[in-house]
C-alpha cells in the first residue's frame, strides 16, 4: 500500500465518519447515521459496494445490503441489486415499506422505483480498478497468474454500526459481494443475523470478510447471543466470534459492533481492515493495520 492510497482510504473513512457524525450530532436516530456513512462509502469508488463494486465471473456486479434497527429489531435486506444507486437505502425501504425483510432482483429494483430512489446504468458501478482486479482473480485460477492476488481484490464490505442519544443502536452493511463469484450467488452482508444485526438489548454488528463462514456461524447474532446468554462483553464476545467460531472453519474476516453502552469492538483475523469510530467529541479515530 502506497501512502497515497493509504491516505485515500483514511479519507473516504473519515467522510463517511463525519456524515453518520453530523446526524446524531444534530439529534438524529442511529438508523439514520448509519444510513449516511454507509451511503457515502458506497458513493466512493474505493470500497466494495455501489460505485465500486467487484465483478462476477460474468462480468456484471450484483450488489448485496441490509439494515437493522435495534429498537425494534426490524429489519431489510436487498440483494442481486444491479440499477440502485445505493442499495443501503433500498433495504431501509424494505424495512419501513414493505412487510418483508430481504428482497431480491427485479422485486427490489421495482420497489427502488417506486419510491423514488436515484436509479442507475449498469456501467455506473464500473470501475477500471476492480475489472482489473476480476482478471487477476480468473488468471490466478488458472495458474496464468501475471501479478499477486490480494485480498483487496477478492471481497470486501462497508459497514455502520451507531447508537444514538435515545440509547437506540443501528446496524447496516453493503457490498459488493465477491470477486469472480458465480452470478447469483449471495454472502451474509442481506442476511440478518449472519452479516448484520442489532438489539437494544445488547449491540449492533456489521461483518466483513469470507461471507459463506459468517453465514454459516450466524456470525453477528452469534455476538449478541454471547453477551445476552452468558454475560460477555462486546470485545469478548466479538472477538471469540472472529478467531474462535470462524478461523477454526478456514473463515477470515472481522467486525465493528458497539453495545448499548457505547463500548465498542473492532476484531479481525486478515491483516488488516479499513476502521473507524467517532464520538460526540467529533474526532475520528481511523485505523488499518493491527495498530
Amino acid at each position: 500500500m502506497t501512502p497515497q492510497i493509504e491516505r485515500a482510504y483514511r479519507d473516504g473513512i473519515a467522510a463517511a465518519l463525519s456524515a453518520g457524525h453530523r446526524v446524531l450530532a444534530a439529534g438524529g436516530s442511529s438508523l439514520d447515521a448509519v444510513v449516511a456513512a454507509v451511503a457515502t462509502m458506497e458513493d466512493d469508488p474505493q470500497f466494495n459496494a455501489g460505485r465500486g463494486a467487484v465483478f462476477t465471473a460474468d462480468g456484471t456486479n450484483e450488489l448485496d445490503a441490509a439494515i437493522m434497527d435495534g429498537a425494534t429489531l426490524r429489519a431489510g435486506g436487498v440483494t442481486l441489486v444491479t440499477t440502485v444507486k445505493n442499495p443501503v437505502r433500498l433495504a431501509r425501504l424494505v424495512m419501513e415499506r414493505t412487510r418483508h425483510v430481504l428482497l431480491g432482483g427485479e422485486g427490489a429494483e421495482a420497489l427502488a422505483r417506486e419510491c423514488g430512489l436515484e436509479i442507475v446504468e449498469p456501467r455506473y458501478f464500473f470501475t477500471e480498478r476492480r475489472w482489473n482486479a476480476l482478471q487477476r482473480v480468473k488468471e490466478a485460477a488458472t495458474e496464468r497468474q501475471a501479478a499477486p492476488v490480494t485480498e483487496a481484490d477478492k471481497h470486501g464490505t462497508v459497514g455502520a454500526v451507531a447508537l444514538d442519544a435515545a440509547g437506540n443502536l443501528a446496524a447496516a452493511t453493503s457490498t459488493g459481494g465477491r470477486n469472480n463469484k458465480l452470478a447469483g450467488r449471495i454472502g451474509d452482508t442481506p442476511v440478518v443475523g449472519a452479516g448484520t444485526y442489532a438489539n437494544n438489548a445488547t449491540v449492533a454488528v456489521s461483518c466483513t470478510g469470507e461471507g459463506e463462514y459468517f453465514v454459516r456461524t450466524v456470525a453477528a447474532f452469534a455476538v449478541s447471543a454471547l453477551m445476552e446468554m452468558k454475560g460477555w462483553s462486546v470485545e469478548r464476545a466479538a472477538e471469540h466470534v472472529i478467531h474462535e467460531r470462524l478461523a477454526p472453519l478456514g473463515g477470515r474476516g472481522g467486525l465493528i459492533a458497539v453495545d448499548r453502552a457505547g463500548n465498542v469492538a473492532m476484531p479481525f483475523s486478515s491483516k488488516g481492515m479499513y476502521r473507524g469510530i467517532v464520538r460526540s467529541d467529533g474526532v475520528p479515530a481511523i485505523s488499518i493495520f493491527h495498530d
